[in-house]
């Protein structure tokens, strides 16, 4: 399996064992989690780019790799995705760099699935 396909599966997989934990506290946080993603005063493309370039200052390759699919499926370019990574990189410093490689080699395979 390649990265995009070992990640959803992985993810997929965990949630479901997460939420079979009926933890009413970890639902709640799921939950406010879904809906701070939705439309509202900001558009959801908005919300996904400061989700991703937040991941990246945080250096949490997990959220990077949810953001850049979801980046991917509200239609941004490499382009634009690029750019903001450079900003996060700017605002993270040069820690985030090795976040930024898998970053690049995930958006890379994403545009082959």
């Amino acid at each position: 399996m390649g990265l995009v396909e070992d990640f959803n599966t992985y993810r997929s997989k965990m949630n479901d064992k997460i939420m079979a934990s009926d933890s009413l506290i970890i639902k709640r946080i799921f939950n406010l989690d879904t809906n701070a993603y939705a439309e509202g005063h900001l558009d959801v493309k908005s919300k996904e780019l400061i989700g991703l370039t937040c991941s990246l200052v945080l250096r949490c390759d997990d959220c990077v790799r949810y953001h850049l699919g979801k980046c991917k499926e509200v239609g941004f370019t490499t382009n634009e995705v690029h750019e903001a990574m450079g900003v996060a990189t700017l605002v993270g410093g040069t820690i985030v760099i090795p976040h930024l490689r898998r970053a690049f080699e995930y958006w890379e395979e994403l545009q082959n699935v």
